[in-house]
């Protein structure tokens, strides 16, 4: 790895940290019971995400997110549901050919 990557690549990364540290989720969109959508409907989001998405561009009614949510176990399926199932990984996966 030349140099330039690499501090291409630590710029990024503290980016990354730098923006995430101001996430925050409000206490109103945490729940619990029976009924609130947890690690398996947050995978079922994650995966229906794009189709989801271009819904809610004609219907309010439609959400790509459900709130409220379990809170992390929700977030952790619906990212894994977006990465996995989604065809995230798939596609970074595939090695480039050389010619």
């Amino acid at each position: 790895m030349k140099p330039q990557q690499a501090t291409r690549i630590l710029a990024c990364a503290a980016l990354a940290l730098l923006l995430s540290a101001c996430a925050a989720q409000i206490d109103a969109g945490v729940a619990t019971g029976e009924d609130v959508p947890g690690f398996w409907w947050g995978l079922w989001h994650g995966f229906i995400f794009p189709w989801a998405w271009i819904g809610s561009l004609f219907d309010e009614g439609i959400a790509v997110y459900a709130v409220p949510n379990t809170g992390r176990w929700y977030d952790f399926g619906f990212f894994l549901g977006i990465t996995v199932l989604g065809g995230g990984s798939w596609f970074s996966s595939k090695k480039r050919r050389r010619d």
